[in-house]
């Protein structure tokens, strides 16, 4: 059983930079891949980045790329989402999950084991 609380959302204005921080309980977090994903209002849940078990190998979504760097820290159970350049687009509930798996994670939420309750993200222009 492995529980996930997801931290550091809040509101910002267009531009600016947030820090999701993704604390994982249990001893056996490295055995699995994280992933981001984000519910925007009105829409489904959706894939935002991933990273393996060992923070060598990571995935995005398009519309992030180059804005957003998922990372990890094994010792600390924990995986981060640096969201820079925010746009208003980007407002939605943040939620990250686990996957037991070495690899990178598929996008698809069905693949994930275990998810955090989420965190509120508000970027007004």
């Amino acid at each position: 059983q492995v529980q996930l609380v997801e931290s550091g959302g809040g509101l910002v204005q267009a531009g600016g930079s947030l820090r999701l921080s993704c604390a994982a309980s249990g001893r056996t977090f490295s055995s699995y891949a994280m992933g981001w994903f984000r519910q925007r209002p009105g829409k489904e849940r959706e894939f935002v980045a991933a990273i393996n078990w060992s923070g060598d190998s990571t995935d995005y979504v398009d519309s992030v790329k180059g804005r957003f760097t998922t990372t990890r820290d094994n010792a600390k159970n924990t995986v981060y989402l640096q969201m820079n350049s925010l746009k208003p687009e980007d407002t939605a509930v943040y939620y990250c999950a686990a996957e037991l798996t070495k690899g990178l994670p598929g996008r698809w939420k069905s693949r994930f084991d275990y998810w955090g309750q989420g965190t509120q993200v508000t970027v007004s222009s």
